[in-house]
């Protein structure tokens, strides 16, 4: 007879949290936590360590499931010491005088970017004042007449001394806005005409010709000498309009020299200014004209354009930035990590400048911290590439996609690149790193950093403690209803709930956070000033109800018989196996019939799952098993010979995993042995070659899918859950199943071997092999045995039939 299996104890049904242990009334009574982060140390450190590696290629990922609140934990990390750090510079862009189309970057003090902005702005509104008044005044148009007159003088001696020479030699000097003219003339003075000259006599006109050749020749020295006077003009007053701008611009330009002596890049840029306004001294001198007013849709560009170059973009502004910033990037597109070039529309053509840029997050994070989502960046394939290629080479390019990519031929400006400087932090799926650091080589070199965040902590008093801390904080921030005790402890049980493990409490604490919220809603419906345990209760169970409208329509389906599940009786090679099902917010449990048919023959164990395609990789293996068990029990004094076949009836699904591996192997112990199995109980747990049963997951809402379905068919004192033994720590049963199992209507049994099960199952006494090789008599194994042994007997003797039937036909041929 077999023995009795013991139960699993009432009390470890599920781990409860007693609201009178916990040491407070509510949580607003509580001070919030000394460390802001609960139980994330290796994390933490990891982070830590990122932080203060400020060498190239230490940058971070953060990886852990999404609702450990990875951005929250980096970003509450970075806050903290950005706080510490020195606020970063300001950039900005200037024109570049000596390469228009690459705009120059001007490194500064932060705060002194819109300073030097604005001062550059009055600096040439007042210079332009300042250089009309110098230019119309008295005495700059005394200077200017003085040079004037003195090149007039020089002039007009050139042509009298001309003049009076062309005079001795008969001959007239005519000046007009042509030029000058050496004309013949008569006796009394007056140019001589066509019949004048053609009175003359040959050697006359020679003699005359001669003289004409000899007065151009002087002319032509005269002309020079007077081009030369008015180059000399030029200069003078060239060097006149230079040495009243240059007084004029130093005077106005000292303060600002003074002001920015500390900023190099400052000063190299006024030097540059100070010499193209010297250059292009006619643009300030001349008198502003009044706006153009708007010709149709197109835009008139004002003549103010000119000076458009001494602006100054202010790319990065850290007036109000208090130490290092964080920046956290939702969408991390190429403009918005990178920035972009502008454009402007100007008659159909597009047109830009360097006061169109515009700064990205990288910008503006820069001497600080980015937090990304590593999925959201791996998205948009250009942003990563360049993102990578920026961190390598320690700086920041302003590129045009199109213009990279060869979408457009537009030309456009190249920016200079600005130093990098910021410490990256990714947050995804710690299966995103893996294939990251496998297949993107460049990856491990950047991110060396590995801050592995954990989804659970251990339950002890402190934790506990903790916990409700964190609760009462989150209260507080939130402006809602603060939890009681018997509240606290409700959601601390959820926290169970959602490890699976009664000596863990789970670190996703953004579903925590939901939780409470959604309790504090029906707090407030019934006007409470505290959240209680029903509240959290509640809010619990609208939450599955929201969800599981999929989980009751297979209850339904199983409770019409619509899918067959039988709760009593017995069968010979079929069993209940529980699996779990998921619907994306919701998981359950759902029975399942499993059958096992045995046969002669050789094909071992068969799974109608695997041969349709409709099973996966781990369920395959859990099917494999199932022959080494057999090979194990069976095959150690003869060879194993027999064909079985095993489904999942009414299965219209993929098949994945191997925790109904045990059910199986019942199933098919039970069609091996002739032994039925009683329906009332359902099995789950994975089994080894050994026998060994080994623990599995969602092991509450399996036995919770069985029980719902006995008791819609009538409980009746036999039903229940064979579970692994290792699985008792993960307990956390609704009520109703642990007042069922009180009240001896309910049974959950644990097991380590399949023999503990199978005697569970059958109720007869599953055997050990004795020393002759042999399992005692009236044991189930013994059965089995037996039936190998007669299958194997029966292979034999049809495989010696078969051989001589061949060699008959061999001879016969």
């Amino acid at each position: 007879m077999p023995k009795d299996h013991r139960e699993v104890p009432v009390d470890k049904l599920r781990n409860s949290i007693k609201p009178e242990t916990l040491p407070f009334e509510d949580t607003s009574s509580l001070d919030p936590p000394g460390d802001p982060i609960l139980g994330q140390e290796r994390a933490t450190d990891a982070i830590r360590f990122g932080i203060g590696m400020k060498q190239n290629g230490y940058h971070i990922y953060v990886a852990g499931p999404p609702k450990t609140g990875l951005t929250h934990i980096a970003k509450t990390h970075l806050e903290e010491q950005a706080k510490k750090e020195p606020t970063p510079p300001d950039w900005c862009y200037v024109y570049n005088f000596k390469e228009p189309d690459r705009p120059k970057s001007l490194r500064l003090t932060a705060g002194r970017g819109k300073e030097l902005k604005k001062d550059m702005a009055e600096f040439i509104d007042s210079l332009k004042s300042k250089i009309r008044e110098v230019f119309d005044s008295d005495d700059y148009r005394a200077k200017e007449s003085e040079v004037h007159q003195g090149f007039e003088k020089t002039r007009r001696k050139i042509t009298e001394e001309l003049s009076e020479l062309a005079k001795q030699e008969g001959f007239i000097l005519q000046i007009s806005q042509v030029g000058m003219v050496i004309i013949p003339a008569t006796q009394d003075g007056q140019p001589m005409s066509q019949e004048d000259l053609a009175q003359l006599s040959d050697e006359e006109k020679k003699r005359l010709r001669e003289k004409s050749d000899d007065l151009h020749e002087k002319m032509k020295g005269a002309i020079q000498r007077i081009r030369e006077a008015e180059a000399e003009f030029k200069k003078r007053h060239s060097k006149l309009d230079s040495d009243i701008a240059l007084y004029v611009v130093d005077q106005l330009l000292e303060f600002y020299l003074q002001k920015y002596r500390d900023e190099p890049d400052v000063t190299d840029f006024l030097a540059q200014v100070k010499e193209d306004i010297l250059e292009n001294i006619d643009d300030f001198k001349k008198q502003p004209e009044p706006p153009q007013p708007q010709v149709g849709q197109f835009p008139v560009q004002p003549k103010e354009l000119v000076f458009r170059k001494y602006d100054v973009n202010v790319l990065i502004d850290n007036s109000e930035t208090k130490g290092a910033p964080v920046f956290i990037e939702s969408n991390p597109i190429y403009p918005n990590l990178f920035g972009t070039i502008e454009r402007q529309a100007w008659f159909g053509a597009l047109f830009t400048d360097f006061t169109m840029i515009k700064p990205g997050v990288l910008h503006k994070a820069n001497g600080g911290y980015l937090v990304m989502k590593a999925l959201d960046l791996l998205k948009w394939y250009f942003s990563w590439e360049a993102l990578k290629r920026a961190l390598r080479d320690q700086e920041i390019r302003i590129e045009d996609l199109g213009e990279l990519y060869g979408l457009f031929s537009t030309k456009t400006i190249r920016p200079e690149p600005i130093p990098l400087d910021t410490k990256i932090v990714l947050t995804g799926d710690p299966y995103l790193f893996e294939l990251l650091h496998l297949y993107d080589d460049r990856f491990q070199k950047l991110f060396k950093i590995k801050a592995h965040m954990d989804d659970r902590l251990d339950r002890k008093e402190d934790t506990i403690l903790q916990c409700a801390q964190m609760i009462g904080r989150f209260c507080r921030e939130q402006k809602i209803r603060h939890l009681d005790r018997s509240g606290v402890a409700r959601t601390l049980e959820y926290s169970m709930e959602r490890t699976e493990d009664g000596e863990k409490l789970t670190l996703e604490l953004a579903d925590i956070s939901d939780l409470i919220k959604e309790a504090n809603y029906f707090a407030s419906l019934e006007e409470k000033d505290l959240i209680g345990r029903d509240h959290v209760e509640k809010a619990i169970q609208k939450r599955i109800y929201r969800s599981n409208l999929v989980e009751e329509r297979i209850k339904e389906l199983v409770k019409d018989d619509i899918f067959w599940i039988e709760t009593a009786g017995s069968k010979v090679g079929q069993i209940n196996g529980l699996s779990l099902l998921m619907t994306g917010d919701h998981e359950f449990g759902k029975p399942n019939r499993i059958t096992a048919v045995v046969s002669v023959g050789r094909e071992g164990v068969i799974a109608i799952e695997k041969e349709s395609k409709m099973s996966g990789n781990i369920h395959t293996k859990g099917v494999m098993i199932l022959t080494s068990f057999l090979k194990e029990r069976f095959g150690h004094n003869k060879p194993i010979s027999l064909t079985a076949t095993l489904c999942f009836e009414q299965s219209y699904g993929l098949v994945e995993g191997d925790s109904a591996s045990s059910t199986e192997l019942f199933a098919l112990l039970s069609a091996l042995s002739g032994v039925p199995i009683k329906q009332g109980i359902a099995v789950t747990g994975s089994v080894s070659q050994k026998g060994e049963i080994q623990a599995v997951g969602g092991v509450n809402r399996k036995v919770e899918a069985f029980f719902d379905i006995c008791k819609h068919k009538g409980l009746n004192g036999e039903q229940g859950v064979i579970i692994p033994e290792k699985n008792i720590r993960n307990l956390m049963l609704k009520q109703e199943v642990i007042d069922a199992v009180k009240e001896g209507r309910f049974h959950i049994w644990p097991i380590a071997t399949i023999e503990e099960g199978i005697e569970i199952l059958t109720g007869i006494e599953a055997g050990t092999l004795q020393e002759d090789g042999s399992y005692p008599e009236g044991t189930l194994f013994r059965r089995a045995d037996e039936r190998l042994i007669e299958i194997g007997e029966i292979v034999k003797k049809f495989g010696k039939g078969e051989e001589a039937a061949g060699k008959e036909n061999s001879n016969g041929e």
